[in-house]
């Protein structure tokens, strides 16, 4: 099948999805069953919790590894193309930033062998960890309403949240908000001047 034909078939799907959501809403005279589910289960974390997931090695990653850290969380997937256009930023970002302790981490919600692939195709600086529907739930605790990718979350050390991102994130977004949490915590990690 050609990628026009792919488009055209998603393009279709889309409309028919969409005209059937308006028509329930339409004839139901107001929210339907749907509408008020998501609304009401979506209450997103002020902190990071706990989680585990294995890395594209196999071996378990846990949030406390970087609770230290300033922590920029990334919910991604290879089929994903916005998603993979933040990668050489975020490769940027990490190098520029890791001094200033700050830590990227990836949470493909994809198969293994082809995140394997891309990361290695780009070099990837960063823990790249390997999500399932237990990542789906954790990008939803934490504030990603539609389950959409990228999400990008950004957390001080400790876990408090001080961004989030739903879709594709550009540099001029993401760094200063680096930069102004980088300044806020130095003090807290500046070694005693000896008198």
């Amino acid at each position: 099948m050609k990628p026009t034909q792919i488009l055209a078939i998603a393009v279709v799907g889309a409309l028919i999805g969409a005209s059937a959501g308006f028509g329930i809403k339409y004839f139901s005279g107001g929210e339907s069953a749907l509408d008020t589910e998501s609304k009401s289960t979506v209450v997103a974390l002020h902190t990071v919790p706990d989680f585990e997931f294995p890395d594209i090695e196999g071996q378990a990653r846990n949030a406390s590894e970087w609770r230290d850290r300033i922590l920029v969380l990334n919910f991604w997937a290879t089929w994903c193309p916005p998603c993979r256009k933040e990668m050489p930023m975020f490769n940027e970002l990490q190098e520029k930033y890791a001094r200033d302790r700050v830590h990227f981490v990836g949470i493909a919600i994809d198969d293994p062998e082809p995140v394997r692939e891309f990361v290695e195709s780009i070099g990837v600086a960063f823990p790249i960890l390997l999500g399932d529907l237990e990542a789906i739930e954790l990008s939803k605790r934490l504030g990603n309403r539609f389950e959409g990718l990228p999400f990008t979350i950004v957390a001080e050390p400790g876990g408090k949240i001080i961004m989030r991102h739903q879709g594709g994130i550009e540099y001029e977004q993401l760094e200063p908000v680096l930069q102004s949490a980088v300044e806020r915590i130095r003090p807290q990690f500046a070694s005693p001047e000896r008198i």
